[in-house]
């Protein structure tokens, strides 16, 4: 019986599985983006994720205040809020490039002292945030508490079957997700951009002699992993009814863990990694017996075994080959 209803659900629960997954993926890319230009973590992603939550909170709560969005007004406001988003997400990766990387590379520090850089900068961020915004239940973005008037409802559903339900909200991340996963890596093989990336991530000294401001590369890079995952971060806040100035930390670990499960520094290989990762922890948690406490082991053990037994990734390690 057990088993019948697993089969019944598996429909709906790979639709989870795909939307979950493409949000680990989304932020999966900023490290391996900046693990392939740099060879290092950058620890202080989560929070850029969680920058990215709070700024489209502000500008999209801004905009609809205490009216009823109807007609056009309800996916523009949506385009807003990813803009907002994305724009939030990369400038804060930019400034974290230029006070906790740039300095540091100037100056040829050790390794070790980018990592102790990044988790201050990542303390010093969700620290901040934890000021600025308390209490969680004011973070919540206009409509998506239950009993509230929709303002921003989208978790009405567009096909309700007995087996199968896809909401508009799923629809949404999934679609967005895939495109933004299209542009990066059409911009990583097809733009002079993404040969700069390629080469810096090959061998940076040579990029270099070659005319290519490894700088300036390298910045950008930043600036597009931020990007993403600032609308990573504005799909979170809307599919879980608001934001928090914790909630990078979660995510971001899982999806440093479909970085690695697809090979870190293998674009192709975080958008894999971070939809495989989805699945698999919606499906195991849906198994009879088990639940969604599971979820977090099901990322855990992947990561555990793909480093036991694969330990470059599903898709192999580097940047310049994996474009």
């Amino acid at each position: 019986m057990h088993h019948q209803n697993w089969l019944q659900q598996l429909p709906e629960n790979l639709l989870l599985g795909l939307q979950q997954g493409s949000l680990y993926a989304l932020v999966a890319l900023g490290y391996t983006l900046v693990y392939g230009v740099l060879q290092l973590i950058n620890f202080a992603h989560s929070e850029v994720f969680m920058t990215g939550a709070f700024g489209s909170y502000i500008v999209v709560n801004a905009i609809i205040g205490n009216r009823h969005l109807t007609g056009a007004a309800l996916p523009l406001t949506l385009i807003v809020g990813l803009l907002a988003g994305a724009v939030c997400g990369a400038a804060i990766a930019w400034l974290l490039e230029k006070v906790a990387y740039k300095t540091l590379r100037v100056r040829g520090a050790p390794k070790l002292a980018f990592l102790i850089s990044a988790i201050g900068a990542s303390l010093f961020l969700s620290n901040l945030a934890g000021k600025l915004f308390t209490r969680v239940q004011d973070n919540a973005f206009p409509g998506t508490v239950p009993g509230s008037k929709t303002y921003f409802n989208l978790s009405k559903n567009l096909i309700d079957t007995t087996y199968f339900k896809l909401s508009i909200q799923a629809l949404i991340i999934i679609l967005v997700a895939l495109l933004m996963m299209l542009l990066l890596d059409r911009l990583v093989n097809r733009t002079k951009l993404g040969r700069a990336i390629r080469a810096v991530a090959e061998d940076a000294p040579t990029a270099a002699l070659m005319g290519i401001d490894i700088d300036r590369t390298i910045s950008r890079t930043f600036v597009i992993g931020g990007a993403l995952a600032g609308v990573a971060g504005f799909m979170f806040g809307v599919a879980n009814g608001g934001v928090f100035y914790t909630m990078g930390f979660t995510p971001g670990v899982k999806a440093f863990a479909a970085a690695v499960l697809g090979g870190i520094g293998n674009i192709r290989g975080a958008m894999l990694g971070g939809l495989l990762l989805g699945e698999a922890e919606i499906l195991v948690s849906a198994v009879p017996h088990v639940g969604p406490q599971w979820q977090d082991v099901v990322s855990f053990v992947a990561l555990i075994l793909v480093l036991v037994f694969r330990p470059s990734g599903l898709l192999g390690e580097r940047l310049g080959r994996a474009a």
